[in-house]
C-alpha cells in the first residue's frame, strides 16, 4: 500500500512538468478576423460572448488558478482545443458564408438547449451563467446576423 501511494505521489509530481501550451495571443485587440471587427454587434452581446464564451471559443483564454495543476490543465486544454475547433470568434471572418451561417445556427441551438456555456464551466465561473434574458439577447443577435449575412 505504501509503495502504491509513493508511486502515485511521484507520478503526480512528475506530471506537473508537462504542461499544455496556453491559448493566448500577443495582441488580441488587433485581430482583424474577430467577429466584432467585421460586424457591428450590440455592446451587451459582445460583453456576454466575452464573459460566457471566449475562454473556450477565442484565441485568448483567461486561465483560473487551478490551470497550474496537472491533470486539470490537460482537461481544460482539451475543452479549449475542442471549443476552438468547433467555433472560434477570433477567426470567424475566415469562415465561408455557409460556415458562418451554420455556426450562428449552432449558437442558437446550443443556447436554446442550455448546452452552452458548459455546466462544468459555470460551476467555477458563476458570472458566465446566462439568464433567460441574456440567452434571448444572444439568440436574437445570432438570428439577426445570420439573416443579414
Amino acid at each position: 500500500m505504501k509503495k502504491s501511494a509513493l508511486l502515485i505521489a511521484i507520478i503526480l509530481v512528475l506530471i506537473q512538468f508537462f504542461r499544455p501550451e496556453k491559448n493566448t495571443s500577443e495582441q488580441p485587440s488587433y485581430n482583424d478576423n474577430a467577429i466584432e471587427k467585421q460586424y457591428k454587434n450590440p455592446e451587451n452581446v459582445n460583453l456576454l460572448l466575452k464573459t460566457s464564451c471566449y475562454d473556450c471559443h477565442s484565441n485568448n483564454t483567461h486561465y483560473p488558478w487551478y490551470n497550474n495543476i496537472q491533470p486539470l490543465a490537460w482537461w481544460l486544454n482539451k475543452h479549449i482545443v475542442d471549443g476552438k475547433k468547433e467555433l472560434n470568434f477570433d477567426e470567424f471572418n475566415t469562415y465561408s458564408l455557409e460556415r458562418k451561417q451554420k455556426k450562428l445556427s449552432e449558437i442558437i441551438k446550443e443556447i436554446e438547449k442550455k448546452n452552452m456555456p458548459l455546466y462544468s464551466y459555470t460551476l467555477i465561473h458563476a458570472n458566465a451563467k446566462l439568464t433567460i434574458k441574456q440567452q434571448k439577447e444572444i439568440t436574437d443577435w445570432a438570428k439577426k446576423l445570420k439573416a443579414n449575412l
